[in-house]
């Protein structure tokens, strides 16, 4: 029987998203008994998760619905967390070219774990890319949902004390961190990470540096951006 184009690029990427399963769940789960512990139903972490469909963005909006109203300030804030994504973007403009009315969706999915699978996957030539992306960004998509869901949900279950819970917002950064920091070939952006976060957080202090840290950062990855792209394609 012949195989249709997406199901032959399912069972080629599909292995690859596996290792991550576990990793999205976890993350996932522990977002959604988070919310909860916060006082928010299991509707807000399921809608948040496939809405933002952004894991530290999703964590930091927590503080955000509790505190008072400022739009600009989120929106700020926002755009700093997720402001790799317009690096992302530029290395995947030739992958993505010529994938259709599928480009909305992968750009829609695009994650850190979509970034590094479909940029350094080997596809093989008898296999659709376009579907191939695809199916990888769906995957991770859906596991991502499904583990902030059943938090939720099941998060009404638990008796234990989950004051506290929110120590998985730090062991996310670091895991995201670690994650990048092996995958890439330059450690260059990793160590300006570092050494950027490390002066802002002497300069202005553990409860302010966030936001300067961001913003410095963009900067420089923006200013060494073409030193950047071409240690990664040597």
């Amino acid at each position: 029987m012949h195989k249709s184009a997406a199901f032959t690029a399912f069972e080629e990427a599909f292995p690859y998203t596996i290792p991550l399963f576990a990793g999205f769940w976890f993350v996932g789960i522990s977002y959604g008994v988070y919310m909860h512990s916060m006082g928010f139903s299991f509707i807000y972490p399921t809608l948040m998760a496939a809405i933002i469909y952004g894991g530290s963005l999703e964590f930091v909006t927590v503080s955000m619905l509790l505190s008072s109203f400022a739009p600009l300030e989120t929106a700020l804030i926002a755009f700093i967390i997720q402001a790799r994504h317009l690096f992302y973007g530029l290395s995947l403009l030739e992958k993505y070219r010529g994938t259709g009315r599928k480009k909305p969706f992968l750009l829609f999915w695009l994650s850190d774990e979509a970034f590094a699978l479909n940029y350094s996957a080997r596809i093989p030539k008898d296999v659709d890319r376009s579907w191939f992306y695809l199916w990888i960004s769906l995957l991770l998509y859906i596991y991502w949902v499904s583990g902030a869901f059943l938090g939720g949900l099941l998060s009404n279950l638990i008796t234990f004390n989950t004051k506290g819970l929110s120590f998985v917002i730090v062991t996310l950064f670091i895991v995201i961190f670690l994650n990048h920091m092996r995958n890439e070939r330059s450690k260059l952006s990793s160590y300006m990470g570092l050494f950027v976060s490390a002066i802002c957080l002497v300069i202005f202090g553990a409860d302010s540096f966030t936001i300067p840290t961001m913003i410095a950062l963009v900067a420089l990855l923006t200013i060494f951006r073409k030193q950047i792209e071409k240690r990664y394609e040597k």
